[in-house]
């Protein structure tokens, strides 16, 4: 970044650019909007979205089409486009766990009763829209899927750090285009139900589709930032298993399916499907199994059946 007549040249690509980006439109918009949240109590979020978009085509030096929830997110050479999904876990409407009175993420007290045991919600999510065919053919038309995360660093403590993180997606890895299918023939169709694929942070489903970091900021409490990783592609591992048993989608059928197809040798009869997952991550741990791999084959595992039907 240069400075022309005491003016600042902003340059994509740089991390200089995406620190002044994340002052400019979240740490400055977001304190004027939590000032005003306290006398409107009106909702303090922004449309974190459209900044999640620009921190993207800051982050990786390419521009965007020009357009909102419609067009082309990211622009690449030779034709080719990226997609963008923003979510964030910072401004969400908490309860006061005394009277049941919506808290705002503003308040730190409950203004209805003044109790100060406030639950803090966590639960938004990436939202993917695939309502037909034609939505379906082009899911994986993309060349990336970036996706944007701003949260606390401890939930409960909303003078914590808020970390910033850009994930990046192949949508050609087996995780993510057989979760797409799966969304759109079995979940979409059974239910008649218009409403988007939800894809939860650090979720078994996220997961699989085989994530990289690409970016990671920290914005402190006096709203100084601190940029952790700008462009290192580093992979997000699956999660051992067991810390996943409460997933509807991993089956104690697909959990057997996947030991199958990697070979694993499972010598102690499990007790439970949690005992299972337990002996499966000491194996795949003993075998060296990749990440990739357990991806793909735990994937497979998963869909397969569901899919065969369709």
């Amino acid at each position: 970044m240069e400075k022309i007549n005491n003016k600042t040249k902003i340059q994509l690509g740089t991390k200089e650019a995406a620190e002044k980006l994340i002052k400019d439109l979240y740490v400055d918009l977001r304190k004027k909007l939590n000032f005003w949240a306290n006398f409107t109590k009106q909702t303090p979020q922004a449309r974190m979205g459209y900044i999640g978009q620009h921190l993207v085509s800051v982050v990786t030096g390419f521009p965007g089409g020009k357009s909102g929830a419609r067009g082309v997110d990211l622009i690449f050479p030779a034709e080719q486009y990226g997609e963008i999904k923003t979510c964030s876990l910072v401004d969400q409407l908490g309860s006061c766990k005394n009277c049941g009175i919506s808290v705002s993420p503003v308040e730190k007290t409950c203004s209805s009763c003044g109790g100060n045991d406030i639950s803090r919600k966590e639960d938004s999510k990436w939202l993917l829209t695939i309502n037909t065919k034609r939505d379906l053919q082009k899911f994986n038309n993309p060349l990336f899927y970036y996706f944007v995360l701003f949260k606390f660093s401890n939930i409960n403590d909303m003078n914590s750090s808020i970390i910033v993180t850009i994930y990046k997606i192949n949508p050609k890895k087996h995780g993510f285009t057989l979760c797409i299918l799966d969304y759109y023939y079995t979940i979409r169709s059974k239910s008649k139900s218009k409403a988007p694929l939800n894809l939860w942070p650090n979720m078994l489903k996220f997961l699989l589709a085989e994530p990289l970091l690409i970016y990671e900021a920290e914005i402190k409490n006096n709203n100084q930032i601190i940029t952790h990783n700008f462009k290192t592609e580093k992979i997000i591992p699956l999660t051992p298993l067991i810390q996943h048993s409460k997933s509807k989608n991993l089956t104690y059928e697909s959990i057997c399916s996947m030991i199958d197809s990697l070979e694993l040798e499972i010598n102690k009869k499990p007790k439970s499907k949690k005992d299972l997952l337990s002996l499966v991550d000491e194996e795949l741990i003993n075998k060296r199994i990749s990440n990739e791999i357990l991806c793909k084959e735990l994937s497979k595992a998963i869909y397969r059946k569901r899919l065969s039907k369709i």
